[in-house]
């Protein structure tokens, strides 16, 4: 059975599903995927992964978006400096083809923020985006 889910798009929207979360910036929505199933472990490599879509549903792949990923260890001041910014890839994952996505090897257990920014290649895309997800670390 399916359930809808309405979503305002002027607002930012965190919804948990199934292993991954949504979040919603503007008019691009951004599914996170972090394997192994968001349990990443201190000194593994840990695979993240983020598809972005257009409103109406349509995939922006790696190649329409400069894409940046920064990780901040937590807490994080509002001057703090990214311990990372991992270069992120266009790989395929699930269903989705072509969308950002890189491995990270968290150096430490504890709390992390991984922050994702973007704007369009070209202008008439999407407007820029900025998403922030906590991942905890074992």
């Amino acid at each position: 059975m399916s359930i809808p889910i309405l979503v305002n798009f002027s607002h930012r929207l965190t919804i948990p599903t199934l292993a991954h979360e949504v979040e919603v910036s503007g008019d691009v929505a951004a599914t996170f995927h972090l394997e192994p199933n968001h349990n990443p472990k201190a000194g593994e490599t840990a695979q993240i992964w983020f598809a972005l879509t257009r409103r109406g549903g349509a995939i922006i792949p790696l190649e329409q978006c400069n894409c940046k990923l920064a990780v901040y260890r937590q807490p994080r001041q509002a001057e703090d400096q990214p311990m990372m910014t991992p270069t992120l890839k266009a790989i395929s994952a699930e269903k989705y083809q072509g969308i950002p996505g890189t491995d990270v090897v968290f150096p430490k257990a504890g709390s992390y923020e991984l922050e994702l920014s973007g704007t369009p290649k070209t202008e008439t895309n999407f407007k820029p985006f900025k998403f922030s997800y906590s991942v905890t670390v074992r």
